[in-house]
């Protein structure tokens, strides 16, 4: 990275999508000097490191985050996603998928003692010549790989009505192993005052998920073991060209590139067993999977595809008018189009299946010898077994896919104005008109006519100034009004479901969703004094129009979250930084080239959702337009907002050389991470306080420059607490210990 800027106001020179900051990252492109840079290091955390942990075996290259073929579909399989027939269509043939289905390194679950060490390495380049009479030309390269585990020991509750009786109780062991791996590519060409610069980025980040849970359910009587294994690939691909060309007082920048995004998740499974609390005896105290569609036991499998392709393009023109007056104009324009496909399959069995065979284990539930039994009637009746056989259920058919399209064309125009000494105003105003759509798909991938597709069309006008004050050298005052816009995801919006193994949970979209319209304001002052040190107050007010909220609703195992637009919200707060950072000479020495440093911000928020009498919300997937006191309580907080958020550093680092260390204390109050329905209370986060500490230190090594760094996170142990409470009465939704993280790495550039 060359640079960063954080710019935490809108002007209009940026996307309409303006939440409330961006940050701008710039990539080096030209090195000053050739460097091959090589760092290796390892990690873990108190509560995975050489603990128990669960896995499958999935793949041989699973440990370098790509499958080898095994998980994608079998030919029977394939063949019948290809057709766009439904199962019960003649000819499909379902024993010969089912017999491809059964793949034990796929769904048999295994202890290990001793999970590893977490390790990660990586590799940097680069290099430049001289070319033409005044210019530069660079390449830099980087790549690396890592290896990390983590497992959850989660308490995992639900409630019955609002007073949180409990309807299901237990506790779920999940261990993710994570694979990262990175590639960047860069070329840089600076002649005289033009720079230009054309960057590719490569990430692919997969998780294996190997989970089990134990949940009691007390309304029904019985508990029940879920078993889930999973593969999630999520890959980026990005090349990007910027162009800057400076001609005096005018400047022309050009932008342009393509991205494309990829998710699968193929061969997610899950096997539900079941015994009954209250046994009378025979199987009732035994755990079967019976697959009979959750009655007692279940087992589903899921194939997720998603491809997600992004052109982009920008032009910026400046020109400064006078020593007073500079205008900006420019143009944008951005198209993404998105194909998500995901069908599930429901396993199950028909007739008088032998309640013995539900005892068995996945792998021999599913295996070709049980399959091919179902299927041969001659065998079961010279067993004196049966009749019994199996069928699958496509869950998804009714929407197996869905396209889905953003197209935004935007201009701007802006100018900074100097009126006085020490006054400047940059005003300016965007215009962006957008489409954005999502088409069902049926089996034949063609449009299927679905009531849940989604059409917005729409343009805003998006105004923006900021005038600054210099009240003196080291003092200066501003102000900052704009109008911007939250258009909702696609993910937010298409019909289906996907799990997030980060907050383990399900998600599914709503296409009733609209924009969201924010008035923002904000006052700033800011001082500064020797040595960097500075000082900021800010004060800051947003109105919201249809913010996006997410709620949720517990079935079985699962947290299944959904999205709905709220009326309208208040967004209100406070925020106070400061950085000290004192020279230490005077102390001797040692201390010569020594400074102490001294960051701390406090953010104070308040949010408020407005609900007002005939008031409605748009959740098609449950029951279409209703009133929005269905979903959300007048005065209630917005999701995500933490009433007070500090972050406290203190460090000492050398301005001669490569040496640091610094504590840093996290804070952030409790808030609502998802509302709830029927009338229990939101779910809630509380991530307290965490301190950590990180050094580095620089030193040469037989002639080469080396650099030691060391991590320690989450020094107090602090947990994860997702709950619901009454006040009086508290259970956890989502709870664990989260350990403490030790991290150790080293690097060489020559």
């Amino acid at each position: 990275i060359a640079s960063s800027l954080v710019q935490k106001t809108y002007s209009a020179n940026f996307p309409g999508e303006f939440g409330g900051g961006v940050i701008n990252l710039t990539t080096r492109a030209v090195p000053d000097e050739s460097f091959v840079k090589i760092s290796a290091g390892i990690s873990g955390d108190t509560e995975t490191t050489f603990g128990t942990g669960y896995t499958y075996y999935g793949s041989d290259y699973d440990w370098f985050g790509f499958d080898d073929g095994r998980r994608d579909p079998g030919p029977n399989l394939q063949s019948f996603l290809d057709s766009g027939q439904s199962l019960n269509d003649p000819g499909v043939d379902q024993q010969a998928i089912l017999t491809e289905l059964g793949d034990p390194n796929l769904i048999l679950l295994q202890s290990t003692d001793e999970l590893p060490v977490n390790w990660s390495g990586g590799i940097t380049a680069g290099t430049s010549v001289d070319v033409f009479s005044d210019g530069r030309f660079g390449v830099i390269a980087a790549a690396s790989l890592s290896n990390k585990y983590r497992n959850r020991f989660i308490t995992r509750q639900a409630a019955l009505n609002g007073d949180l009786d409990l309807d299901q109780t237990g506790n779920q062991f999940q261990t993710d192993q994570r694979i990262l791996a990175n590639a960047m590519l860069g070329f840089g060409l600076e002649v005289g005052e033009h720079r230009f610069r054309l960057t590719n980025l490569y990430i692919r980040d997969s998780l294996k998920r190997a989970s089990l849970a134990q949940i009691s359910d007390l309304t029904d009587d019985d508990d029940d073991l879920f078993q889930n294994t999973g593969w999630y690939e999520r890959q980026l691909l990005d090349t990007q060209f910027v162009g800057e060309l400076e001609f005096g007082d005018l400047s022309i920048d050009l932008r342009g590139g393509y991205a494309q995004t990829q998710r699968e998740a193929p061969n997610e499974w899950e096997f539900v067993y079941s015994r009954d609390l209250n046994p009378s005896g025979g199987f009732d105290d035994i755990y079967l999977n019976l697959q009979n569609g959750g009655q007692r036991g279940r087992t589903t499998v899921a194939f997720s595809d998603l491809t997600e392709d992004l052109y982009y393009g920008g032009l910026d023109v400046s020109y400064q008018l006078t020593n007073w007056l500079g205008v900006t104009v420019g143009g944008a324009y951005t198209d993404t189009e998105r194909l998500s496909r995901r069908r599930e399959f429901d396993i199950r069995t028909t007739g008088d299946y032998p309640l013995a065979f539900g005892a068995l284990r996945p792998d021999n539930l599913l295996g070709d010898a049980l399959i091919a039994l179902g299927y041969d009637t001659e065998a079961q009746t010279a067993g004196g077994i049966g009749p019994f056989s199996y069928t699958i259920i496509d869950t998804t058919a009714a929407d197996p896919a869905f396209s889905a399209g953003l197209e935004i064309k935007a201009g701007y125009a802006q100018a900074r104005i100097e009126p006085l000494a020490g006054v400047s105003l940059d005003a300016g105003v965007r215009y962006e008109d957008a489409t954005q759509q999502v088409v069902p798909l049926g089996l034949d991938g063609l449009p299927s006519g679905s009531a849940n597709a989604t059409l917005l069309n729409n343009d805003y006008w998006l105004p923006a100034a900021t005038l600054t004050w210099e009240i003196a050298d080291s003092l200066q005052a501003r102000f900052n009004a704009s109008k911007t816009i939250a258009r909702p995801q696609f993910r937010e919006l298409i019909l289906q479901t996907y799990y997030d193994p980060e907050s383990n949970r399900q998600f599914t979209g709503n296409p009733g969703l609209v924009d969201s319209e924010l008035t923002n304001y904000e006052a700033r002052v800011e001082y500064y004094w020797g040595s960097g040190s500075k000082f900021s107050l800010a004060g800051f007010y947003k109105d919201i129009e249809n913010p996006i909220e997410v709620f949720s609703s517990f079935n079985d195992n699962t947290v299944v979250s959904r999205f709905a637009n709220a009326p309208q919200a208040e967004l209100y707060g406070a925020e106070v930084e400061v950085q000290w950072n004192k020279d230490l000479y005077t102390l001797g020495d040692w201390w010569d080239s020594k400074r102490f440093v001294a960051i701390a911000n406090y953010t104070y928020t308040q949010s408020d959702i407005s609900v007002q009498a005939g008031d409605q919300v748009n959740v098609p997937e449950l029951g279409g337009l209703q009133s929005a006191s269905n979903f959300f309580e007048d005065g209630t907080a917005l999701t995500g907002q933490s009433d007070h958020i500090a972050n406290i550093q203190l460090g000492l680092e050398d301005l001669d050389r490569v040496s640091q260390m610094t504590f840093l204390f996290n804070y952030g109050s409790k808030r609502v991470i998802s509302r709830s329905t029927l009338s229990r209370p939101d779910i809630l986060e509380n991530p307290g306080l965490t301190i950590d500490f990180v050094a580095r230190q620089g030193f040469e090594l037989a002639g080469t420059d080396m650099e030691v760094k060391f991590e320690a996170r989450n020094l107090t142990g602090r947990d994860h607490f997702e709950y619901q409470t009454t006040g009086t009465t508290r259970i956890e939704n989502n709870s664990y210990d989260v350990g403490r993280n030790f991290s150790l790495s080293v690097s060489a550039e020559f």
